[in-house]
């Protein structure tokens, strides 16, 4: 007997796009819930063509890798039909999630106050850029925007190089997720009050939270902390590719480095032996391994390393990591029917529990489930045939 997921029973109406929002929605979904994703008629989420890169006309892959386990309803809210339809999906629903601006949902008729007056127990989860109050609220967000005003890319693992842009989306992912927290810990309170409500949650924010660490420094000390200009640690090029090595958590790591690399045990300096003098000397001794790692393979150094319980790895592109054994021992490449194409590979959750394993239902294609989803709502076959004819329904 299949064991039932944790979010079975929870309806999600789903006006997200893009990354923060739709990543958070999949996650819920993943687990159980019903997602019901609302989409312009004719465009559908922004990430639809984001990538035009399949030449069978399907949807972006940054959009299939978001959007798993969902329903599609390509809806015009802008009318009093389709914003009917919208609201008599809320009426019956648990969760709403947005990330639109700030009173973008309020214009459309969307806002919490009027959800929360035809439906209390509504738990109303919005996604901004930097909040709903404040002097940047009205700003759009972006996750690069989120980098550069939280002090995310003003610190970097060498502050004489050029500042550039983190390649995967931080802030989206971690918004995301706490989308999907806050979410959960309303519902969880719901079930003690039996009302829902509002949930907000920013890329601003999310970028601060993550560097809690660094903050702390700064605001007790007035000190920067950087983890990536550590003078023990670092990427290395080798003969062969590259190496990350960090340089901490031992009594003498210079020692141990020293005796991997096979050469004078540098921390009997006294330009080496604190580490107020490593920091001072960090580019000397940096540049001492540079040209050790430089010498000899990736795989001769790892192993040179590791006799020194040392903590390494090999740095690797996207289609290396994808590969690794571990990867597979994970669980973290799902394969996901994808009708008459056969199959598709995406990367599954990475919340691993035993009793409930992550739902499998392919991406949808845009307004598929429309039909489907206002004959549950009751609607009458000719008064469906009506809002396509009228296109408020695609």
């Amino acid at each position: 007997m299949t064991k039932p997921l944790p979010l079975d029973g929870i309806r999600v109406v789903d006006f997200t796009q893009v990354m923060m929002g739709p990543c958070a929605t999949q996650m819920l979904g993943d687990y159980g819930a019903e997602v019901i994703k609302i989409e312009r008629p004719g465009a559908g989420d922004l990430s639809r063509s984001s990538i035009p890169d399949d030449p069978g006309g399907l949807d972006s892959a940054v959009f299939r890798s978001l959007n798993r386990n969902k329903r599609s309803i390509a809806l015009d809210t802008r009318g009093p039909a389709g914003k009917q339809i919208a609201l008599d999906l809320i009426r019956r629903a648990d969760v709403v999630c947005s990330n639109f601006r700030p009173g973008v949902m309020e214009r459309m008729g969307f806002g919490y106050q009027a959800l929360r007056a035809i439906n209390p127990r509504i738990v109303y989860a919005f996604g901004s850029g930097f909040g709903p109050t404040g002097p940047n609220a009205h700003k759009g967000g972006q996750d690069v925007l989120a980098q550069a005003v939280s002090g995310v890319m003003h610190r970097r693992s060498d502050m004489d190089g050029p500042m550039s842009v983190y390649p995967t989306a931080l802030a989206d992912y971690s918004a995301g997720m706490h989308m999907v927290q806050g979410v959960l810990l309303a519902l969880i309170q719901r079930d003690k009050t039996g009302e829902g409500q509002e949930i907000n949650v920013s890329l601003y924010n999310s970028m601060l939270a993550m560097q809690m660490q660094e903050a702390a420094a700064w605001m007790m000390l007035k000190r920067e902390l950087n983890w990536g200009a550590m003078p023990l640690s670092g990427v290395f090029a080798t003969r062969d590719g590259a190496l990350v090595m960090v340089g901490a958590f031992k009594a003498n790591p210079l020692q141990d480095i020293c005796r991997a690399l096979a050469i004078e045990d540098l921390s009997a300096s006294p330009d080496f032996d604190s580490f107020p003098k490593l920091v001072q000397n960090r580019a000397r001794i940096q540049a001492v391994f540079r040209q050790r790692f430089a010498a000899e393979t990736t795989a001769h150094w790892l192993a040179r390393l590791e006799e020194q319980d040392l903590l390494c790895a090999p740095v690797r592109n996207m289609a290396e990591a994808l590969a690794d054994p571990q990867t597979a021992a994970n669980r973290m490449v799902m394969e996901v029917a994808d009708g008459s194409n056969g199959s598709m590979k995406l990367v599954g959750s990475p919340i691993d529990m035993g009793d409930a394993p992550i739902r499998r239902a392919r991406p949808p294609l845009l307004g598929q489930d429309g039909r489907a989803i206002l004959q549950e709502l009751g609607y009458p076959p000719e008064r469906i045939a009506q809002l396509v004819t009228d296109k408020v329904v695609a």
